[in-house]
């Protein structure tokens, strides 16, 4: 059954003022991924929802594979559901539900400003709120302290450079004779805050994307050295090909590597399965670029073919309530893309010392990138970022390998993503 509200009800509705049950309710099917237990808490939340609105949530639980492979499918067809946690924002955009005549845009626009351009179709005319950002995600390394501890060697403090943290860890390697110092998850995701930090740009003054500027030649010449020294494995990028994704955190965990580069995801996981050593997030490095980082995350968005987009957008907007984003964070140790939560703070409970340190140092890194390289705002924000991220881990895997070398993979990296973008 669809709920047809007039507007002035709705007004009243996103502001908090209704609370009684609706005279008709709606099932809304959501299709939701986790990589720790939010959907867990937000199926939770949902019976709030439904106790306050009437309005039934259905919440399943799927692999991160059919959110990425099959959802788009999905949505152009009548097997879509009416809302989805996703993380590939601008690129669905297409599919969202306008949610600005049932919210209060300007509440909205007071607090999450900062993330609503991810959402929206390229060109600046779109002003439209498609979505509620579940949590905020923000790459940076991870240390295995001990191993420092073990090897004598002083950890580099914050705003140390790329360089310097290359320096520390060969001297970790060469001290205990572990397989490398530094792994990195294989996708162009997690390369492309330390390319910010060697100065690569992404866009020209146009905004048009140019990957291979001088900036980012120089990370690239930086991290195949990087493994032609053996300072990063073989079982890392080198052993993957094409698209392919590659975690290194079994790397970290096994304690094959001193440093892991990955992101602010990964606390729930270290928090829970690390027993044998002490680890630790560290500040984003630096270099003469700033301090880069991707900042992004996933997101709840309602789906154009909905048969209930109020329901729909009451539930995006409840979950978007200050107290109610404050609980999520809480309950899924995430940082809020609620900005004045992001002010205040996040009380977490009895969280454990290094998930409370990690999650204090993944939201500066945040802030760090967000003044010294935006660009990595308005990439996560660019609709055809997938296309990047796509192109390059195949030939820069190329180039570390032998297969060609790096002035081939320039070319071919500038060429394949220009075709690309222009399909």
């Amino acid at each position: 059954m669809n709920l047809r509200l007039p507007l002035s009800t709705l007004a009243l509705a996103s502001a908090g003022l209704l609370s009684t049950h609706t005279a008709s309710a709606d099932e809304l099917q959501f299709l939701c991924y986790q990589d720790g237990n939010e959907c867990e808490v937000l199926a939770e939340m949902a019976e709030a929802f439904k106790a306050e609105t009437g309005h039934t949530v259905v919440t399943e639980t799927v692999g991160y594979d059919i959110i990425r492979e099959q959802l788009e499918n999905q949505l152009q067809t009548d097997a879509a559901p009416d809302l989805a946690r996703v993380t590939s924002l601008g690129g669905l955009n297409q599919f969202y539900l306008d949610l600005t005549p049932y919210v209060d845009a300007a509440s909205w626009e007071e607090n999450y400003s900062a993330v609503l351009p991810w959402f929206r179709s390229p060109g600046g005319e779109d002003n439209g709120i498609y979505g509620w950002m579940t949590q905020l995600t923000v790459t940076g390394p991870y240390i295995n302290v001990t191993m420092f501890d073990d090897a004598g060697v002083d950890i580099p403090a914050d705003g140390a450079t790329w360089d310097e943290w290359a320096d520390a860890l060969r001297a970790v390697k060469e001290e205990l004779g572990i397989n490398a110092g530094l792994a990195m998850d294989r996708t162009a995701h997690r390369m492309a805050g330390p390319a910010f930090s060697y100065g690569a740009k992404f866009f020209d003054d146009d905004g048009q994307p140019i990957l291979v500027d001088d900036g980012f030649k120089a990370f690239a010449e930086t991290f195949v050295g990087w493994h032609e020294e053996g300072l990063m494995p073989a079982e890392g990028w080198p052993a993957g090909s094409g698209t392919q994704y590659q975690n290194a955190a079994p790397l970290f965990l096994a304690g094959d590597v001193a440093m892991h580069m990955s992101g602010s995801w990964m606390i729930n996981n270290y928090a829970t399965n690390i027993k044998d050593f002490e680890w630790r997030a560290v500040p984003v490095p630096c270099g003469p670029g700033g301090c880069g980082a991707m900042p992004g995350g996933s997101a709840i968005t309602a789906f154009k073919s909905t048969e209930s987009p109020e329901a729909a957008a009451m539930f995006i907007d409840f979950m978007a309530r200050e107290e109610n984003a404050e609980k999520f964070a809480a309950a899924t140790k995430n940082i809020s893309a609620h900005q004045g939560l992001q002010q205040s703070g996040v009380d977490y409970g009895d969280t454990s010392p290094a998930v409370s340190q990690g999650l204090s140092v993944f939201a500066a890194n945040a802030g760090k990138a967000a003044q010294t390289t935006p660009q990595a705002y308005t990439f996560q924000g660019y609709s055809k970022n997938f296309v990047i991220y796509a192109v390059v881990p195949d030939y820069l895997t190329q180039a570390i390998t032998g297969e060609i070398t790096l002035d081939e993979a320039y070319q071919l990296i500038d060429a394949d993503v220009a075709a690309k973008i222009a399909e």
